[in-house]
């Protein structure tokens, strides 16, 4: 077991663990630890806590300190010169011409790097705006090209449930989303109505996914027939989270809804296979009977037969025979026949 601290950097994002290094720090607290790119600002989010080896990757950088009052106030004029840095870049992309978008700019909290976020729509040579961007800011210039959905998260929206958008609030990590979830829950397949504000699907189809999986075990589908408390009847509409499903009985026509506890699904696929298994056995039976025994081999056909009438007026039956076909070059033997004999 090893003692840690939960750090995130921005409010959102993934969280880090880091060394405590003799420091008690409570959730909410501004903290100075050391990173790959140096010092960095970060605020807490998990406390002094206990944690498996097997969660964490050693070595464990330290925390160095609780932020002072003049560390926050660093960190707040970073955040006014990273709103100057989004203006000049801006400008400095329109002067070379350049296909992309920027989305934010990062001051790290020494100054000695400056990362700028963007999109496009395929590869940038960006070489040339580096030098430019290091040549004003006399610092390490980094551009990195991220996703839509980490745009929507850096920019922040409101979505169509009339709230801040979860990847800018409280999700730490993208998780796959596919239009799978989307038809097992029931929803309109219009991509307008299951997209969020990046144009991806949703992240909340995933939330109630598992119980969906759960339920969908038990679940009789639209279509099957089923016996009821009051009858027997077909399936028309399932509430999956609710465990209920609305059956149409076949007497009258009626509707009502059960538990899906209530019912039993009748296995239409038993019945067909016990046909299909009589039916092969009605072949075999068939079979058997040209046989004079079982095991036995079965008896030869006789030949369909001609009546023919003999001298004596008797009639008199054999073989049908069957009709040659003329080979195509018989004409031609003919002939040389024919050649032969008048020599």
């Amino acid at each position: 077991m090893t003692e840690i601290i939960g750090i995130r950097y921005k409010n959102t994002g993934k969280i880090y663990y880091f060394a405590p290094n003799g420091i008690q720090a409570k959730v909410g607290d501004t903290v100075i630890v050391d990173s790959s790119y140096g010092s960095e600002i970060g605020r807490v989010c998990i406390e002094n806590k206990m944690v498996d080896d097997s969660e964490i990757v050693q070595p464990l950088r330290p925390v160095n300190r609780i932020a002072t009052k003049a560390d926050l106030e660093i960190d707040a004029q970073n955040r006014v010169n990273e709103k100057e840095a989004i203006k000049i870049a801006n400008d400095l992309i329109k002067q070379h011409g350049l296909e992309m978008k920027l989305v934010d700019a990062e001051f790290s909290f020494g100054g000695n790097r400056l990362s700028f976020y963007f999109t496009a729509d395929g590869r940038v040579d960006f070489r040339e705006l580096v030098k430019s961007l290091a040549g004003i800011f006399k610092t390490r210039i980094e551009l990195r090209q991220i996703g839509v959905r980490d745009e929507a998260k850096m920019l922040g929206a409101v979505g169509i449930c009339g709230r801040t958008l979860c990847c800018s609030t409280f999700l730490d990590t993208f998780r796959p989303v596919s239009i799978k979830m989307a038809k097992e829950q029931g929803l309109s397949p219009n991509p307008m109505k299951i997209s969020g504000n990046c144009g991806r699907l949703m992240c909340c189809l995933q939330y109630e996914q598992i119980c969906y999986d759960d339920m969908l075990k038990i679940m009789p589908s639209v279509g099957a027939s089923v016996i009821t408390p009051s009858g027997r009847g077909t399936v028309v509409y399932t509430e999956v989270l609710n465990g209920k499903v609305k059956v149409r009985f076949d007497a009258d026509g009626g509707f009502d809804y059960y538990d899906v506890k209530d019912i039993s699904v009748i296995d239409g696929a038993a019945s067909r296979k016990n046909v299909a298994e009589t039916e092969s056995g009605d072949e075999k039976t068939v079979r058997r009977d040209d046989k004079d025994e079982v095991g036995a081999e079965p008896k030869p056909q006789k030949q369909p037969t001609a009546e023919s009438k003999n001298e004596s007026g008797e009639t008199s039956a054999e073989p049908a025979k069957k009709k040659k076909r003329r080979p195509k070059n018989k004409k031609r033997k003919n002939k040389e026949n024919t050649a032969e004999k008048s020599e």
